[in-house]
């Protein structure tokens, strides 16, 4: 139980109602209750351990030379982004995976799939390209669409992320490969009978 009325918080012992110490806060093993001994494990936020602490907002410009945080002006900055070299306040760098950068490229690359520990999930547009030009292939008909559609597929998404697993283009060339075979296929179908149609005109 926390007691708000002080400054600090108290979590009280949950068999006697005893207020307990910093000491047994964050153990790995179950600590005995001072008053009682009962034995507790209490894991509490570190800002509730470390009662009511000092917040970082970020120094402030002492001179005129020091370098400023691109996004607060008035805040000293620490760091530079190493995405696009924006300075940074301590309030604005973001440690990702031990590189630090700026909320604007964190963002970016978020929305552009760009940074692969916020990636969960992808669009494989190579399987949709391939899927287009090898599963019409039952129904023979439909690859008079589906050709067409693999190809635009896989031309268009040849530069876009792939899966999150590392793989290769081989899908996309694979898909491009029979697409074309199946427009060959459809122009030498078709080309006799439109020749035949254009002669009598």
């Amino acid at each position: 139980m926390i007691d708000r009325q002080s400054d600090t918080a108290l979590i009280e012992c949950s068999a006697c109602g005893a207020a307990l110490s910093d000491s047994v806060f964050n153990t790995l093993v179950p600590a005995p209750c001072e008053s009682c001994g009962a034995e507790l494990q209490v894991t509490v936020f570190p800002a509730l351990a470390g009662g009511s602490g000092q917040v970082d907002y970020g120094d402030a410009l002492q001179t005129d030379d020091q370098t400023s945080c691109f996004y607060h002006p008035g805040k000293s900055a620490v760091v530079a982004c190493e995405n696009c070299g924006r300075f940074l306040c301590s309030l604005c760098e973001i440690d990702l995976a031990g590189r630090r950068i700026c909320p604007n490229c964190l963002e970016l690359g978020r929305k552009q799939e760009r940074i692969a520990e916020l990636v969960t999930q992808r669009t494989l547009y190579d399987q949709i390209a391939l899927s287009l030009a090898v599963y019409p292939l039952l129904m023979f008909f439909i690859t008079l669409i589906t050709a067409p559609m693999a190809i635009y597929f896989a031309l268009r998404h040849w530069k876009s992320p792939t899966s999150i697993l590392r793989r290769t283009k081989i899908r996309f060339v694979l898909a491009i490969l029979i697409a074309l075979i199946e427009v060959g296929g459809w122009v030498a179908v078709l080309w006799p009978k439109v020749w035949k149609v254009a002669s009598r005109l």
